[in-house]
């Protein structure tokens, strides 16, 4: 016999934009070391994965604010959605018998 399975702890808050900001900034400085250092011509490939993890960084610190308001408001949605179709709390039970 099992258990009964515990709910879900909520989820944690981040901070979304500052991790995007922080990968961003770390690929910029791998970027300018490896700029300094200075690389054979064989593995300048390797500036090029620094230039993506730029772009990708900038791409998620302009979106991940937009995705979070639509998640918010389709949670708003929900919520308004399941306060207008539960029962009144005044509502007795014969009221809510009968309304059906």
């Amino acid at each position: 016999m099992t258990r009964p399975r515990r709910p879900d702890p909520p989820p944690m808050p981040t901070n979304d934009v500052r991790i995007a900001a922080a990968g961003t900034a770390a690929w910029a400085v791998a970027l300018v070391v490896l700029l300094i250092v200075g690389l054979p011509s064989d593995d300048r490939w390797w500036l090029w994965v620094c230039v993506a993890g730029i772009v990708i960084g900038l791409f998620a610190i302009w979106y991940v604010p937009r995705l979070q308001r639509g998640r918010a408001r389709q949670e708003a949605a929900r919520a308004a959605e399941r306060e207008r179709n539960t029962p009144s709390e005044r509502e007795t039970p014969s009221e809510r018998e009968t309304a059906d």
